[in-house]
């Protein structure tokens, strides 16, 4: 017998990741923001110290570029609150800037739940308004949406 017919399986050593995901407790407001095909389940828990986890993840590892960290926190740097809360949040679907904008609707709508005053000033951000814009159906016919194959006289 030849050695081609036994194969030794190396085991990869499997390096455990503690991660330091903070697990908030107490009453908390809970709302759904939406963008495209992105949603965000959005916890806000009152007496807190500005922590935000997103996928049970810390708010800079899942966004780590900056301009998708900021749009996630202008609701909270508008009222004021940024230190004075925390933030569970859930979301799935679409892209990261998508994801971004559906959080962004959702902590605006729980920031609104939480002080009736804080309403005008972000619904004059526009914040409390789902953006409706989706992709497009593709008709029969067509190549895209709306882009017709291209056409020859002869």
């Amino acid at each position: 017998m030849t050695d081609k017919s036994v194969k030794i399986k190396e085991v990869k050593e499997t390096k455990e990741i503690t991660k330091d995901v903070l697990k908030f407790e107490g009453e908390f407001i809970y709302t759904v923001g939406r963008r495209k095909t992105a949603t965000a389940q959005v916890r806000v828990y009152k007496d807190g110290d500005g922590s935000i986890t997103v996928n049970n993840q810390k708010m800079e590892e899942y966004f780590p570029e900056e301009e998708l960290y900021s749009v996630v926190l202008q609701p909270l740097k508008l009222t004021g609150l940024i230190k004075d809360l925390n933030v569970s949040i859930i979301t799935r679907g679409g892209g990261k800037k998508a994801q971004t904008v559906a959080i962004r609707h959702g902590l605006a709508r729980a920031l609104e739940k939480l002080n009736e005053e804080l309403r005008p000033v972000l619904k004059a951000k526009d914040w409390l308004t789902r953006d409706a814009r989706k992709k497009e159906r593709k008709k029969p016919g067509l190549k895209k949406a709306r882009r017709a194959p291209q056409w020859g006289k002869r």
